[in-house]
């Protein structure tokens, strides 16, 4: 599965294995949702910071997925798919909703919209991956792909190092 594992404080990289999970619509799953992205960002190799912006990504997209896409129903499900790759982390998070048109969700940044509520979680993912995208599916529902490379820049910019 090219996973090389140590015991103790030391974890090794996790490189070209996939992990999924399901489950209804409920938001008493989040915890558990950022147990396992924390622990499999770790496994990847992300610093502490990056970590912890993986995860508040994830947590937002899967309230939208819950909120928007599934409407709170619990007999719906949520689905989570992790695929770590040797440069970067690919993050899938499906829902069993309508979808909707992506061109529609409002800038958070605009005057009008400053008080408005609406549109901050796919501005802070947005602002955080490296690249999002999202598509409608052929059985029904929608999915959201995010990734983070492993060298912190996003694409088009020049590294630092």
């Amino acid at each position: 599965m090219g996973e090389d594992i140590k015991e103790g404080n030391q974890v090794s990289q996790l490189k070209g294995a996939d992990l999924e999970i399901t489950f209804g619509s409920q938001f008493g799953y989040l915890d558990f949702v950022e147990e396992i992205t924390d622990a499999i960002t770790r496994m990847v190799g992300f610093d502490e910071d990056t970590r912890f912006w993986i995860t508040l990504s994830i947590r937002e997209s899967v309230v939208n997925a819950i909120q928007h896409g599934n409407q709170s129903d619990e007999s719906k499900k949520v689905g989570i798919r992790f695929q770590s790759l040797p440069d970067r982390l690919v993050i899938f998070i499906q829902d069993e909703g309508e979808g909707f048109d992506e061109s529609q969700i409002r800038d958070p940044l605009k005057p009008e919209n400053l008080l408005q509520t609406g549109g901050r979680g796919v501005f802070f993912v947005r602002s955080f991956m490296d690249e999002v995208a999202w598509k409608l599916l052929p059985g029904g529902g929608m999915e959201m792909r995010m990734e983070k490379r492993l060298n912190h820049t996003k694409q088009g910019e020049e590294n630092d190092n």
